[in-house]
């Protein structure tokens, strides 16, 4: 299995990074997008019209997001765990993500997509 690492600062507060990818509206906003978003550690999420889905795991208000994560294309069952753990930084807010349990032949489309799908909207957005 392999594990996908990536480190980002944000010109924005821990608490507006934190919300953007868990509010329906927002995260449809950044990513342009339709997206279907619980509240709460246990809720579902999809995002991209259902092209990727899972659930809440952990919710800590403006600091961590814990979510199981499944793309519409890979095996029945088959699930990955993702983390976004968010601190404060004197400009804003440094995000470590941490996508765990992806198959070998997934790491590189996984990688670049979080960049291009996430990162750059999300920057533009907030």
């Amino acid at each position: 299995m392999a594990k996908v690492h990536q480190e980002l600062s944000f010109a924005a507060a821990p608490d507006r990074v934190y919300r953007a990818p868990l509010d329906s509206d927002q995260h449809a906003k950044f990513t342009g997008a339709p997206a279907h978003i619980g509240a709460k550690a246990g809720d579902a999420w999809s995002a991209y019209g259902g092209k990727i889905c899972g659930r809440h795991v952990e919710l800590v208000e403006s600091a961590r997001i814990v979510q199981t994560w499944r793309a519409g294309n890979w095996p029945e069952g088959v699930h990955s765990i993702v983390r976004f753990e968010m601190t404060p930084e004197e400009d804003g807010t440094k995000l470590c993500l941490d996508h765990d349990a992806l198959a070998d032949d997934q790491l590189a489309h996984i990688e670049s997509g979080w960049a291009r799908m996430y990162w750059e909207p999300l920057r533009k957005y907030l």
